[in-house]
């Protein structure tokens, strides 16, 4: 499979998987609870969701490609857009993995308060629930395509990820199949942990030759006589960790910065991190007693 293709389809099938899970929940409670006349509402809240997000991402790519007429324009939009991007998804990433047990009683609740308030409410509350990944995703899939270049393999690999998360879903709605979820959350946050820092890498460049940052022509490497991007490995290292022959330093210790404290704070948990002092009863006591 092509680098390309692969790094996208792993943002479709993630991203995908997410909305889906979500809209599963939201039906089999509708089921549940014996309200399947409110199946159509929530179609239609989730309909809305995505058309709100595939607009999102042809306004971004309308807004690079025809509002802004000049490079530096453009790459100063690139740069400060796939930059927002790693943050949003960073930030996914780990809300994902901090909730995603609690994931149904919350939705259940939400949608249990919207069946009291009428068809509206029912419908509001599937579009917030989708339409929240789905921004999330149109941003980052714009800019990993804005990484790639100009070619169809993302389109491709997000469509391919897409579909198969849409298959997904509706095999574990039905049981039909059994997937270790905790699992599945994990290792596609290790990858889109990596594809972000490839983007970060990418934004910090654009911003370069937009000229918010220094140093475009200070390069912490220059492999271009080594590896060449049209080989299956240069291939496979540009679509995958967004790697350019020629690396500025500012880009290698983005990445760096990035990848590292962000990878090992998923992996343990934060528990590297220096804890808050708790005080003991006795200290606190005092406090009760005056309440």
């Amino acid at each position: 499979m092509d680098a390309d293709v692969f790094a996208n389809y792993l943002i479709g099938l993630r991203e995908g998987l997410e909305a889906g899970l979500v809209v599963s929940i939201l039906v089999a409670y509708l089921v549940k609870v014996g309200r399947r006349d409110r199946l159509p509402v929530v179609g239609a809240g989730v309909a809305f969701a995505v058309a709100v997000s595939i607009a999102f991402g042809a306004l971004l790519t309308y807004t690079s490609t025809t509002l802004l007429s000049d490079f530096r324009s453009q790459e100063i939009f690139g740069g400060v857009m796939s930059t927002i991007a790693v943050v949003f998804v960073t930030g996914m990433v780990f809300w994902m993995r901090s909730t995603a047990r609690g994931m149904r009683a919350e939705l259940d609740g939400k949608l249990s308060s919207a069946l009291q308030l009428g068809a509206f409410a029912v419908g509001l509350t599937a579009f917030l629930a989708v339409a929240r990944e789905g921004l999330e995703t149109a941003l980052f899939f714009w800019s990993a395509v804005q990484a790639a270049g100009s070619t169809t393999a993302p389109v491709t690999g997000f469509a391919l990820g897409i579909a198969t998360a849409v298959a997904l879903a509706w095999l574990l709605y039905r049981r039909s199949v059994k997937l270790n979820l905790a699992k599945f959350f994990t290792w596609t946050g290790v990858g889109l942990i990596v594809i972000a820092a490839g983007v970060l890498g990418y934004a910090v460049h654009d911003l370069q030759e937009g000229g918010v940052i220094p140093g475009l022509n200070s390069l912490a490497f220059d492999v271009s006589e080594q590896i060449s991007l049209g080989s299956w490995y240069g291939a496979l290292l540009k679509g995958v960790f967004n790697f350019t022959p020629q690396t500025t330093v500012v880009q290698a210790v983005a990445w760096v910065c990035y990848l590292v404290p962000v990878m090992t704070v998923f992996f343990t948990g934060g528990k590297l991190l220096p804890r808050r002092r708790t005080r003991t009863a006795a200290a606190d006591a005092p406090v009760r007693s005056a309440l």
